[in-house]
């Protein structure tokens, strides 16, 4: 299938579910923001996405650093509770 087929495809999909439009770029970043949120390490989510170096996948989501800091803080308050 041809990435403006995959396109076309996702829209059509959108329309019929009533859903806003969004681009395939636009679920490729959702699922390594979920994933990262969820605490699933950053170089699964890199591999997941093809970078060839985690610091790629690092950068692109660092804006990500201080909410995935604060669950982690908040982790480590609970085991020593």
């Amino acid at each position: 299938m041809a990435p403006t087929e995959i396109t076309r495809a996702l829209k059509r999909c959108l329309k019929v579910a009533n859903l806003p439009d969004i681009r395939c770029h636009d679920l490729r970043h959702s699922h390594a923001t979920i994933l990262l949120k969820e605490n699933v390490h950053p170089k699964i989510v890199s591999a997941r996405l093809g970078h060839s170096k985690i610091n790629v996948t690092m950068d692109l989501y660092s804006h990500l650093t201080n909410s995935i800091e604060g669950i982690a803080v908040d982790h480590l308050n609970g085991l020593l509770e």
